[in-house]
């Protein structure tokens, strides 16, 4: 199973449009933003469709939109990853926030994964609307919305609504502005970086250099899978290593070479 995948897999270049449209097809649903799967309820089913059966789905909350309803549902997630023993770490407190990059990431690590186990084919016999609705905590029954009215108070006039209601329009409307444009800075802003990272890894790939230390160092940093500790360490004690044994060799060929010479001085 490709549990760790690292920085550099190809499974971190799928754009967020293909996402979605993996999503939108096995799920049946219309995402339109990768932030709409932060409650957790989508990753949930996306393993109920890799594997049938382990994810109860009853316990699963579709409706979550609160943050302690969001962790009920990463939770459920958590056990099952201890389940099929997946040892991916679950950031749960940034991707409950919403933020697109942390989501986008851990949905291309989802997609790559569910696709190293059924290797891409939708099950045709998965109902996925079924699933949610008797498994999961889908509530969408006509009129539960609806509160009742025990004041009896009148209606509010609407004309006395409608500046409110354009001033709030107007915030709303700036703050989706300038939330469009971070994010296109951080996209562009990540494709920047990766970029960057993958010449360097082409570089090291180069057949005259790729067994030098200071590359295999740097790959030791390029392909670490642990989220969570830096390779940093292990490619410098690598380093230290090897350029210690080079020196080291350097020096006897040295004190080789001066013995030679003492004993041609001799004769």
């Amino acid at each position: 199973m490709a549990t760790n995948i690292g920085i550099m897999d190809s499974a971190y270049f799928v754009g967020r449009n293909e996402i979605l449209t993996w999503i939108n097809d096995r799920l049946h649903l219309s995402l339109s933003r990768v932030e709409e799967a932060a409650s957790g309820a989508v990753q949930c089913q996306m393993l109920d469709v890799t594997f049938p059966g382990v994810v109860p789905m009853h316990k699963v909350n579709f409706d979550a939109k609160n943050e302690y309803d969001m962790i009920q549902n990463y939770k459920v997630l958590q056990d099952v990853f201890n389940k099929l023993k997946i040892t991916k770490p679950l950031e749960i407190n940034r991707l409950v926030r919403g933020r697109p990059l942390d989501n986008l990431e851990f949905l291309q690590w989802l997609k790559r994964f569910c696709d190293s186990i059924n290797g891409g084919i939708m099950n045709e016999s998965y109902n996925p609307v079924e699933r949610r609705s008797k498994g999961g905590k889908e509530r969408s029954v006509k009129g539960s919305n609806k509160m009742p009215n025990n004041n009896h108070h009148p209606p509010p006039n609407p004309r006395q609504l409608k500046p409110a209601k354009s001033a709030q329009v107007q915030v709303l409307s700036k703050e989706l502005a300038d939330l469009k444009i971070s994010f296109d800075l951080l996209e562009r802003e990540r494709d920047f970086y990766f970029s960057k990272l993958r010449d360097v890894e082409l570089l090291c790939q180069t057949p005259q250099v790729e067994d030098l230390p200071i590359v295999v160092a740097v790959k030791k940093i390029l392909y670490a899978t642990d989220a969570n500790e830096s390779a940093l360490e292990d490619a410098q004690e690598y380093l230290d290593q090897s350029l210690g044994v080079e020196a080291e060799d350097e020096g006897n060929g040295e004190q080789e070479e001066e013995e030679e010479e003492e004993e041609k001085t001799q004769s």
